[in-house]
């Protein structure tokens, strides 16, 4: 099992919870900035810890650099949250996360679609291959 698959596991109630008092708030049809800075607010208010857009060191076969993702949230180092308000979730959204969390190696990740009429229709949860399996 993945050392931060606890953890994360754990957040995804509060991370959603916080999701789900901006959309409260804010309502549909804004633009995804506007629903990641109020979402980090949220989690701030609620004292949960949460980063955006940092550098990271990327390992590529011994070649290391450092690069800036454009990741939205990363909560308490274990869970990727990736904001959308779009009509659709499309593949290559889940496909974009998916390879921010192994980058990251991060267990978990929220697509969260503020679109949605009600939120909880927009939530996805990802799991990093393996990273629920006893190891």
């Amino acid at each position: 099992m993945h050392r931060l698959y606890i953890a994360a596991s754990s957040l995804t109630g509060d991370v959603i919870g916080a999701a789900v008092e901006v959309h409260r708030v804010l309502g549909p049809g804004l633009l995804e900035s506007v629903y990641e800075k109020c979402f980090l607010r949220e989690l701030e208010l609620r004292g949960i810890p949460a980063v955006s857009q940092q550098k990271i060191s990327i390992d590529y076969k011994g070649f290391c650099f450092e690069e800036t993702l454009r990741f939205d949230v990363l909560v308490a180092s274990s869970l990727l949250v990736e904001v959308k308000a779009v009509e659709t979730i499309l593949p290559v959204h889940k496909a974009v996360l998916m390879s921010y969390m192994k980058l990251l190696d991060v267990p978990l990740g929220l697509l969260i679609n503020f679109h949605e009429a009600k939120l909880t229709d927009g939530v996805n949860r990802l799991i990093l291959p393996g990273a629920n399996q006893p190891g």
